[in-house]
């Protein structure tokens, strides 16, 4: 899909508050409302938007611990790669997943409400996970940056 300046102003207002009223972003970006909701709506029906959410402050929702886990398989074929997805991905605590290239093959980000839930998260999940060959764990000590809105191309 080929974006236009006016696409990416709207991608950019709504990265900034994605509770912004469809005149609010249409006065920003130069149209009237009508266009402008016909572009959101191509842009979500594209994919380019694939959802809105809120930033929430863990700590006050009593999920303080960060923690960055860095998983090596034992085997990388598809089957396993499926495997260990399917396996993570249905953790609640898990908020991020990725497939990375280096030393490990997994890049994963839980938060819990203590060491303690680390520590069960581990011995009764991702040790149990059949063909980890090794994982290293690093906690969050503090947030030093978060960014937003995306670089435009």
């Amino acid at each position: 899909m080929k974006l236009d300046q006016i696409d990416r102003r709207i991608l950019s207002h709504l990265q900034e508050n994605a509770r912004i009223t469809n005149a609010e972003l249409a006065e920003k970006v130069g149209l009237s409302p009508t266009p402008c909701l016909r572009r959101l709506r191509r842009l979500e029906k594209e994919k380019v938007i694939t959802g809105y959410r809120s930033d929430l402050d863990l700590e006050v929702l009593g999920l303080p611990v960060s923690v960055i886990i860095l998983v090596k398989l034992d085997k990388e074929d598809d089957a396993s790669l499926r495997a260990f997805e399917k396996s993570i991905a249905e953790r609640p605590e898990v908020m991020e997943c990725v497939l990375v290239t280096g030393k490990y093959d997994y890049f994963i980000k839980v938060v819990l409400p203590s060491l303690s839930a680390y520590e069960q998260f581990l011995s009764e999940g991702l040790l149990r996970t059949e063909n980890i060959a090794s994982i290293e764990s690093s906690f969050t000590l503090r947030q030093v940056a978060k960014k937003g809105p995306l670089p435009s191309p």
